[in-house]
Parts: C-alpha cells; sequence; structure tokens
C-alpha cells in the first residue's frame, strides 16, 4: 500500500496534537477528486485547530491544513481531469474534511477552484485563505463602492497573512493605504508592500465620541474588538468596513450614528462558505491586478516538520506575512 506523509492531529484524553505520520489513501476522507498536493499554507485558523487552542476540529483524528494546491491524480467528476492544476481552500477542509498537510487529499468536486494560468501553486498557497480572505474583502468594498479617487483605505493587523497581502493588493489597485500594526519594527516591511503611511497602534487617539473625525475612505480589519470599534467611528461616509477577524477581541461596541449619519457599511467576511461564483472571481482577480508583486517576500516556505514552530509564532502575534508548506519536502 502506498503511503505518504501527513500532519495529524489527535485528541487523546483532551489533549489535542498533532505530529507527521504516514498514511494512506484510503484512510483520507471520501470525496470525488484526488489531489496530489504540492503546497498547502499555515493559517491563524490551523494553528487553533492544531494545538486545541481553539475548537475548530469536529472530529478527531484529522490531517491539518485548511489549503492545499497541487494536480489532480484522480477524478469521478467530469469537471476535472488527471493533471489539471486545483486549489482547495475553505469549506470542512482542514475542520472535518482530511486537510492538506498531506501528499495526497480527497475533497468533494464542489470545493475545487482550478489554478488560474498566472498564478503557480506556490503562489496559490502564499496567498491561501488569507490571501483569499484579503481579495475576498477587496471586492466586497469595491462592490460597496471603493475607488481609489474616494480616499485612504487602512489596513488594521497589517503584518499578519490577510494584512500584508490586503496592504500589497490594494497599493496594486493603485489605492492609498494606511497600515495599523502593533510592530514597531514594521514599518520598512510594510512600506515595502506599498503602504503610504504607517501608524502604531500604541500611538492612535481613538476617541469615546460617538463618531470622531473621518479619515477613511474604507477599511479591511483583522482585529476586531476595541479596533473595529473605531473603524466605525471614523469611516468615511458611504464607506466601508471589511471585517476578516477577531483577534483584539470578538465583541463589538458602538453605536448606530455611523450607520444611520455616515452611511458606513460593516461588511462580514467569510471564506469558507463563499459561493463558488465569488470564489472564482476573487482568485482570478488575485491572479491578475490585485496580484501582490513580491509574493515571494512574503511567503517563507516550510516543511511539515516545521509546523509545531509556524503555530507557536502565530498565536504569539509573531507572524509577519504567510508561512507556506512544502508538502512534498
Amino acid at each position: 500500500m502506498q503511503t505518504f506523509r501527513a500532519f495529524r492531529i489527535v485528541n487523546q484524553d483532551g489533549k489535542i496534537s498533532g505530529s507527521v505520520v504516514d498514511a494512506a489513501l484510503d484512510e483520507l476522507s471520501a470525496g470525488d477528486v484526488v489531489i496530489k498536493a504540492s503546497y498547502s499554507s499555515v493559517n491563524y485558523k490551523d494553528a487553533l485547530a492544531a494545538t486545541g487552542t481553539g475548537k475548530i476540529l469536529r472530529r478527531f483524528p484529522l490531517i491539518g491544513g485548511i489549503d492545499v494546491a497541487g494536480v489532480v491524480a484522480s477524478s469521478s467528476d467530469s469537471r476535472f481531469r488527471q493533471g489539471d492544476q486545483v486549489l482547495v481552500t475553505g469549506y470542512d477542509l482542514g475542520v472535518a474534511q482530511d486537510g492538506g498537510y498531506a501528499g495526497y487529499v480527497r475533497v468533494p468536486a464542489e470545493w475545487v477552484v482550478r489554478l488560474p494560468e498566472s498564478l503557480t501553486p506556490f503562489e496559490s498557497m502564499a496567498l491561501g485563505t488569507a490571501g483569499f480572505t484579503a481579495g475576498l474583502s477587496v471586492v466586497r468594498l469595491e462592490r460597496n463602492g471603493l475607488r481609489p479617487a474616494r480616499g485612504s483605505v487602512v489596513v488594521t493587523g497589517s503584518t499578519g497573512g490577510v494584512g500584508s497581502i490586503a496592504v500589497a493588493a490594494l497599493a496594486r489597485l493603485g489605492y492609498h493605504v494606511t497600515a495599523i500594526t502593533g510592530k514597531d519594527d514594521a514599518r520598512d516591511y510594510l512600506q515595502q508592500l506599498g503602504a503610504r503611511e504607517v501608524l502604531t497602534r500604541a500611538t492612535l487617539e481613538m476617541g469615546t465620541r460617538p463618531l470622531e473625525k473621518a479619515q477613511w475612505a474604507g477599511a479591511v480589519d483583522a482585529v476586531g474588538g476595541e479596533m473595529l470599534a473605531w473603524l466605525t467611528r471614523t469611516t468615511d461616509s458611504w464607506g466601508g468596513i471589511a471585517s476578516t477577524g477577531l483577534t483584539g477581541g470578538f465583541e463589538l461596541h458602538t453605536t448606530v450614528m455611523p450607520f444611520i449619519l455616515r452611511g458606513v457599511s460593516l461588511i462580514g467576511i467569510d471564506s469558507v462558505a463563499c459561493p463558488m461564483e465569488t470564489r472564482s472571481e476573487v482568485w482570478r482577480r488575485l491572479a491578475t491586478d490585485m496580484k501582490p508583486p513580491a509574493l515571494h517576500a512574503i511567503a517563507t516556505e516550510i516543511p511539515l516538520e516545521g509546523l509545531h514552530d509556524a503555530f507557536a509564532t502565530l498565536l504569539a502575534g509573531k507572524a509577519r506575512g504567510r508561512f507556506v508548506v512544502n508538502v512534498e519536502a
């Protein structure tokens, strides 16, 4: 029986942990398409799942990894043929379905996206769920009326996966990007991505009024909590805020004033169950006009054995950019 390496997560007497093991194809979750994987990536959600810090996984044991890119090894669905380059992000991958940290991955055909011609498998995972979330945020803000001429767009949590790619993608589209970070040494990194201004969280004067000075035509927020509340008070008339994360807390204390006096839109970004029509559009945009010009500078490649260190880095809030997992290394 052919085996391949995989990072499998187990729950032993309430203690959740993961390790690299040998796995076989007939052990994988059921599906229509078998993908010979080349790359996966590390997202905050992966770190929560693999360490038990968050209640993410719905069954054990399970191979982790909510992203994967590779080539179709076999398919019982006529939409995909052997040799097709594909990727999968979201849905139940790495949550209830064996995920991308493995040499082979088997998934339902409805989850599979053809890899755009102008993206390599490595680049698609340098983007991964974080990049898709950033791209989806931009697309939905544009649908809300955001255009470069309307003014500055602010990105919070800007050195993280979502934030880094949001800064780079927005800059590529010609937006004036203001990056907010908690890292004092991140200025050069963010300016290289395209940020025109870099603000540190410690220097922000957030105020307490229901409406503060309007500063932003739009926002991509990965922080939540107090930061998101401040953005509702400082976003300009008819601006939009794409809410993508909660590293700063899940509670939101604000008023209706920004919404009824400035017409601010709070846009929830769900990358997991995004409709396929929009999902395909976002990946097309990420491969063309939104593609960050220096994806390799954002990404650090690691083997499966490097996952534990990557998880620790993310959970400690020390990550910069993206970790790409070479599952063949």
